[in-house]
């Protein structure tokens, strides 16, 4: 009689678990991960980097009290320069002006802000900071790097997504061509999530201890900056948003928990673009698994991109997806470099992180998850419109693209995944 009613039991739970819905699924197991949701945010997609960069400069010059910005680098060239025109400007009004960027973004981009650019920046009364500098021996910059991409005003609104601060994002490259990447707008509580994350890292580079409720999203929005891209879905101000933040030692595991039990709720549509998709064992397991219980599985990366060898590992391992059943689209319109996932048209990201070893092992790295199927839709949408700049893989194509060199090259490449 005991372990009937002990079957029962288990049979209800796994009828009750199996009954959830891939949107509340990823909402408890983040929870569990220490992740908080707030239910009350809107989010406006920025689809390009014109959109993203017209909006935040409009909202910053309406800033009345603190912008902070935290970016991998500010590539030394004319938006670069206008933004720190614009926060000089705001700066001389008494707005408070902290700045963050990587020492090894800095650095390994080719228009790196030098000693005399930041001493010219700094004399306009905007504090600016380089997390880890890169110095002799060089050793601690194999690993740790702020890959995030976070600017809030007025403890307000903020900004987020996978856009550094350069001119390409705009004009594109000679290398790729149209440099494609989109940014979100934030407002609600996940402000004050954003917020802290930057303070965190913000007292830890500059031995400072900024801190206070000024700095913080209260009862009242910033009702006070206007002419913005509007949030039109009519979920406004009702989003359900949750701000998963990866830190070494503390949070390592998070964003690859986040992609890996996402992928394992999907009960009908998983679409995914990312540009270096070296992809580890556990997430192409649960790709492929995926596939095998119904679920259709798109995956969009680049036929271009900004660093050798790393896209050889990601042709590789789309193409082993493709066999298994993964629609696979080629993107030839430029270097697609957005970080987003779709599932079941419910909960969507987007954020910094990209699905290589260093995003998910290494880096600082920061994603927004939003549980709304309009923000989802959005989102979607654009999906199937960059379908129309793409190819589908398929075994002929595959053999007609890829020369027999390029798919060894491969081949090798996947075998350095952890390094990628």
């Amino acid at each position: 009689m005991k372990r009937f009613v002990l079957a029962i039991l288990f049979a209800a739970v796994c009828l009750c678990v199996s009954s959830q819905t891939s949107d509340s699924i990823i909402v408890d197991c983040l929870r569990d991960e220490g992740v908080k949701f707030s239910d009350n945010n809107s989010v406006t997609l920025l689809m390009n980097g014109q959109e993203k960069f017209d909006d935040m400069f409009e909202a910053i010059c309406q800033a009345r009290s603190s912008v902070h910005l935290e970016y991998f680098n500010f590539r030394n060239d004319s938006i670069a320069s206008l933004l720190f025109n614009i926060l000089a400007d705001k700066a001389k009004e008494g707005v408070e002006v902290r700045a963050l960027f990587d020492g090894f973004g800095n650095d390994s981009n080719n228009k790196p802000l030098k000693k005399n650019h930041l001493e010219k920046i700094r004399a306009n009364g905007i504090e600016i900071y380089e997390f880890d500098p890169i110095r002799f021996p060089w050793v601690n910059h194999v690993f740790h790097r702020d890959h995030r991409k976070i600017v809030v005003i007025d403890g307000k609104i903020a900004y987020t997504g996978g856009m550094n601060v350069a001119d390409y994002y705009i004009t594109g490259t000679e290398q790729v061509g149209e440099w494609r990447d989109m940014h979100c707008r934030i407002e609600g509580d996940e402000v004050n999530t954003l917020q802290a994350i930057f303070l965190k890292i913000w007292n830890k580079v500059s031995g400072q201890n900024v801190h206070g409720a000024k700095y913080f999203r209260g009862f009242h929005g910033a009702d006070y900056i206007t002419g913005l891209k509007p949030d039109t879905c009519g979920s406004a101000g009702r989003k359900m948003v949750g701000i998963i933040n990866r830190e070494p030692r503390t949070t390592n595991g998070i964003i690859r928990t986040f992609y890996t039990e996402a992928i394992n709720s999907a009960r009908d549509s998983i679409k995914l673009v990312n540009p270096y998709l070296t992809l580890n064992p556990t997430l192409k397991r649960a790709l492929r698994k995926a596939v095998k219980r119904g679920v259709k599985v798109e995956i969009m990366v680049s036929e271009k991109s900004d660093i050798p060898l790393t896209p050889d590992c990601v042709f590789y391992n789309v193409h082993k997806l493709m066999k298994h059943g993964v629609d696979v689209w080629i993107y030839k319109n430029g270097f697609h470099h957005t970080k987003i996932i779709m599932v079941d048209g419910r909960f969507c990201t987007v954020g910094s992180a990209n699905l290589n070893a260093r995003s998910l092992n290494f880096d600082y790295e920061e994603n927004a998850v939003i549980v709304d199927p309009c923000t989802t839709k959005e989102l979607d949408e654009m999906f199937e419109r960059d379908k129309k700049h793409s190819f589908k893989l398929t075994e002929e194509i595959w053999d007609e693209w890829r020369t027999p060199w390029q798919k060894f090259v491969g081949w090798f490449a996947h075998l350095l995944t952890p390094f990628l």
